[in-house]
């Protein structure tokens, strides 16, 4: 094991010293001040940052957890001024699950690129898929409305919907 030069062995004791006496407490105070615990810890890891950059330049405070604070306090400042500007985006599951799926835009572009690919397939297994799919026929009355017989129904709906799959891989669809 290649021991560190004196210079960063100082500043790894800094560092170290800074997470065992500082970093609970300072993760108490952001979270206090955030609300959120990701973003606290963000917070208290940049102030760690700000706080090692300060002492590579060989500065020194006669209150350092004092100025830990303020560090912190003038990020979350910080932040909340960038959220006043763009607001945060929603990580929580259960607020996601109560979400719309999917607005009308989705839905228009979602139908126009499956018409799009079933105007791709042969006519015979267009008119299977429509039939099945879009005018909600069981096999047999898709089978009696193209006058085919109910075995062929089952194959071209089959090789139907191997095919729209290939072509909607190709267009990126899925």
């Amino acid at each position: 094991m290649t021991t560190l030069p004196d210079c960063q062995e100082s500043t790894e004791a800094f560092v170290r010293g800074l997470y065992d006496d500082a970093f609970r407490p300072l993760l108490r105070f952001v979270l206090l001040l955030t609300g959120n615990r990701e973003r606290a810890e963000e917070v208290v890891q940049e102030t760690i940052v700000r706080a090692w950059r300060q002492h590579a330049t060989g500065f020194e405070t006669d209150r350092p957890h004092g100025w830990l604070y303020t560090v912190a306090r003038n990020l979350v400042t910080d932040l909340r001024r960038h959220d006043a500007v763009r607001p945060v985006i929603v990580h929580d599951e259960v607020a996601l699950k109560r979400a719309p799926e999917s607005d009308h835009f989705d839905k228009a572009v979602h139908r126009r690129v499956v018409a799009d690919a079933l105007n791709q397939l042969r006519p015979k297994h267009r008119d299977v898929l429509i039939a099945i799919y879009y005018q909600d026929c069981s096999l047999a009355e898709a089978a009696d409305r193209l006058d085919i017989p109910i075995g062929t129904v089952k194959s071209r709906s089959y090789h139907a919907l191997r095919e729209l799959r290939v072509i909607l891989e190709k267009s990126g669809a899925l």
